[in-house]
């Protein structure tokens, strides 16, 4: 079997009370993500993608947001799980790219961080993973500065 590739797309509002963690990465903000766990839409687009490559359905299929378990969650162990759901069904990833799309904080500062941080949960270089911020320019949702989105693109290669 070859290699796979998948897509994984999240969005979390942007509130008060909580911190901001991107990749397992907390950037000083005064506000942080919306979510059942600590809303990383960052590690859950990665996550989407290595499981969408899998052909193993999505995050909330593996980690529901109703379940108690998960609540609060660092997101970054939720992508080391499913580094170990892949592993049991003999993949590996092997690449990742990955896109940040808010209008504020800049992020530029921590993209270095939040890459290692997400090649760390995969074990993986942080050659073989990159991470870019963008803005929208204002406009929607991101550009008001009411929310985060991001946007991943995981390959996955069979474990020999």
């Amino acid at each position: 079997m070859k290699a796979r590739t998948g897509i994984g797309f999240d969005a979390h509002p942007l509130v008060e009370g909580r911190s901001l963690a991107l990749g397992g990465v907390e950037a000083p903000f005064d506000k942080g993500l919306a979510g059942h766990s600590d809303g990383d839409a960052l590690a859950h687009a990665v996550i989407d993608a290595l499981l969408g490559a899998a052909g193993l359905g999505d995050i909330g299929a593996h980690f529901p947001s109703g379940d108690p378990a998960y609540k609060g969650v660092e997101s970054v162990k939720l992508l080391e799980r499913t580094v170990e759901i892949l592993a049991a069904e003999s993949w590996q990833a092997s690449y990742v790219d990955a896109t940040i799309i808010a209008e504020r904080p800049r992020l530029r500062p921590f993209v270095s961080r939040i890459r290692h941080g997400i090649a760390a949960a995969l074990g993986l270089d942080d050659g073989m993973v990159s991470v870019k911020a963008t803005t929208t320019d204002h406009l929607g949702f991101i550009g008001r500065g009411e929310g985060i989105a991001a946007l991943a693109v995981a390959t996955i290669e069979p474990i020999e």
